[in-house]
């Protein structure tokens, strides 16, 4: 596995990038804005293809890189169902897989910090964003914290990792790197309590400053996404016309969400399969979409319409034409009352 820990001097942030090799499929966390052009530097030393990006939670204290990398590189942006961010690509829930090429995370839901705060566990480590620092914990007092809830994602959730899980934060103001469940258990001085109503306590009494960049930082890690105007710069049915002419036999619907999703969610009927993140595999002179496009038009849908505008691109580059998009995705498509069937 490919593994590196980047900083941000400015914010205290640590991002980290995952790869199961060189050449392959990569996973960036929590990035730094002013930090794009660092990643997308390494990403092309090292031969890396960046697919998913994700933000723990909504950051107070920088803005997130999300929205460059994603313009950049077409990759899937990815936060907790809970985030009232905008638009995000593909949004977790507890529990769920988060994968690339040879690596598979699983998605924690951590509230407290903010009540969107995940944390990602694979293997042998964590990614605990703000939610458990090396000697303490993410402070309480806006976005919706809340001490209670983070006291339970730490006893009754983080704290019962194995031992020798690695913890990997997203901020550190000491030097530190890593640390271990085991030494947070014994040694995180916010951790020697024994009770909610102990650590709420400590919490509540901390009088901390908000953070320099909390009035810029977090309306625009609000509005990261693809939002409906952007959605338009490439061809799109709205959802309102598609069912005006349901079921539309000159249409073939393309579903460009994972698995999961649509094992979760469900799907439009007479869809067929082709996952965004080998999308442009589907495209080719000898693809499954080139046939059809010659006799039917190819629209294509995602959860929410990013990943089904940056498609429409990739499929006009690849000389594929006929296609558009749903603005707004499968969302919009649900909201509109249009028809769902089960997947799997």
């Amino acid at each position: 596995m490919l593994f590196r820990q980047l900083f941000d001097r400015t914010s205290c942030t640590y991002t980290y990038l995952l790869a199961s090799r060189h050449g392959g499929e990569a996973l960036l966390i929590d990035p730094v804005f002013e930090q794009t052009e660092r990643y997308l530097k390494l990403l092309e030393e090292l031969d890396l293809r960046l697919v998913k990006v994700v933000d723990t939670h909504i950051h107070a204290d920088h803005i997130s890189a999300m929205g460059r990398l994603r313009d950049a590189t077409r990759c899937t942006t990815v936060m907790g169902e809970q985030s009232p961010a905008d638009v995000v690509s593909l949004r977790v829930r507890d529990n769920d897989a988060l994968t690339i090429e040879g690596l598979s995370l699983t998605a924690l839901h951590t509230p407290g910090h903010t009540s969107e705060s995940y944390s990602f566990l694979m293997e042998d480590r964590v990614f605990t964003g703000d939610t458990l620092l090396i000697r303490g914990t993410g402070r309480t007092d806006f976005q919706n914290g809340d001490p209670y809830d983070q006291y339970h994602s730490l006893f009754d959730r983080l704290l019962k990792l194995p031992d020798r899980t690695l913890v990997y934060p997203a901020h550190d103001y000491k030097g530190d790197t890593v640390s271990t469940i085991e030494e947070e258990r014994a040694f995180n001085p916010r951790l020697q309590v024994r009770s909610a109503e102990e650590y709420a306590e400590i919490m509540n009494n901390l009088k901390l400053a908000n953070p320099a960049m909390m009035d810029v930082a977090v309306p625009e890690n609000l509005k990261l996404g693809l939002r409906l105007a952007a959605q338009h710069r490439v061809p799109a049915i709205e959802v309102e016309e598609l069912l005006a002419a349901w079921p539309a036999g000159d249409i073939q619907l393309v579903d460009l969400r994972e698995e999961g999703e649509r094992h979760r969610d469900g799907a439009i009927p007479g869809s067929i399969h082709a996952p965004y993140g080998r999308f442009d595999q589907y495209c080719g002179s000898a693809g499954p979409l080139a046939g059809i496009a010659r006799s039917s038009r190819i629209l294509l849908y995602c959860a929410v319409g990013e990943r089904s505008t940056l498609a429409v691109e990739i499929a006009g580059e690849l000389g594929l034409r006929n296609v558009a998009h749903i603005p707004g995705g499968f969302r919009a498509w649900r909201a509109a009352g249009g028809a769902v069937e089960p997947v799997g």
